[in-house]
């Protein structure tokens, strides 16, 4: 079905987790007003997936870096990115999430999700990557599976609809 000869490596990212692997791997996780990034390799086929749940906080110099935060998430990338001999500009990205779940004391909405996203990208664009595709904002949750092999991320929404962010390569 997925055309790999191989055992597929499934992870599931909870709030705050981060991974990055290779062609055998999928990932996949659910989403609220937190936020994923997929960073996919056309040419190598690895990737990853992050799953921040705010955009920063006040860190020390010496504290480790923590997925739950956009910019640490998104510096966890950057270290793979290095570490496999690439630069970030070599990647395609997919944003999704971000929906506009929570409510304050008094009722109002809060923008938990929409910072989340504009976070996102504005991560991608400072640091050259193609965002090709984002299914994000709303009201609804969304579970997805990012599949290393092909890049593709498939989406699943709890009202029974699916969807699939497919890349344009050949």
């Amino acid at each position: 079905m997925n055309g790999i000869e191989h055992d597929i490596h499934e992870v599931f990212l909870n709030p705050g987790d981060f991974y990055f692997g290779d062609k055998y791997t999928r990932i996949s996780t659910l989403l609220g007003s937190c936020v994923s990034i997929t960073l996919w390799h056309p040419r190598r086929r690895i990737g990853g997936m992050c799953h921040y749940m705010l955009t920063e906080r006040h860190r020390a110099a010496t504290a480790p870096l923590d997925g739950k935060y956009g910019s640490e998430a998104f510096e966890l990338f950057l270290q793979h990115v290095e570490a496999a001999g690439t630069r970030p500009g070599e990647y395609q990205a997919k944003l999704f999430g971000g929906a506009n779940m929570l409510t304050g004391a008094s009722g109002e909405r809060m923008d938990i999700g929409p910072r989340n996203i504009a976070q996102g990208r504005q991560l991608l664009a400072s640091h050259n990557v193609t965002l090709i595709a984002e299914h994000v904002g709303g009201s609804g949750r969304r579970k997805l599976h990012f599949d290393v092999w092909s890049g593709d991320v498939w989406l699943a929404f709890p009202q029974g609809s699916n969807a699939q962010i497919r890349n344009s390569h050949g």
